[in-house]
């Protein structure tokens, strides 16, 4: 069976910090690639951060460069985003979700999410 589990988030207080993590298992965790996505209340999901299968590419939203770092360990099957200096506008529901495209065959699983409240 296959799952995502997000944990971490909470409430905290702007400049503050969080690390969340993703706890995958019934799938091939080190072939897939890995994203943080957040939804704000009454906006899109919207991608924050992915990471290859290896690590060897990252890319941020142009929102949090520089204060949000994404990781992996393979070993673990676990995913991280380590949030500092967080801002009232990353109050959102946070999200993993891991992707595989092979031979155009797409395959995407998604976690329940955790939620993240910048609040003072």
């Amino acid at each position: 069976q296959v799952q995502l589990v997000e944990s971490g988030g909470g409430l905290v207080q702007p400049g503050g910090s969080l690390r969340l993590s993703c706890a995958a298992s019934g799938f091939s965790f080190s072939t897939y690639t890995m994203s943080w996505y957040r939804q704000a209340p009454g906006k899109e999901r919207e991608l924050v951060a992915v990471i290859t299968s290896d690590g060897g590419s990252i890319n941020y939203v142009d929102s949090v460069k520089g204060r949000f770092t994404i990781s992996r360990d393979n070993g673990k099957k676990a995913l991280y985003l380590q949030m500092n200096s967080l801002r009232v506008e990353d109050t959102a529901v946070y999200y993993c979700k891991a992707l595989s495209v092979l031979n155009s065959r797409k395959v995407e699983h998604w976690g329940q999410g955790t939620q993240v409240t910048v609040s003072s």
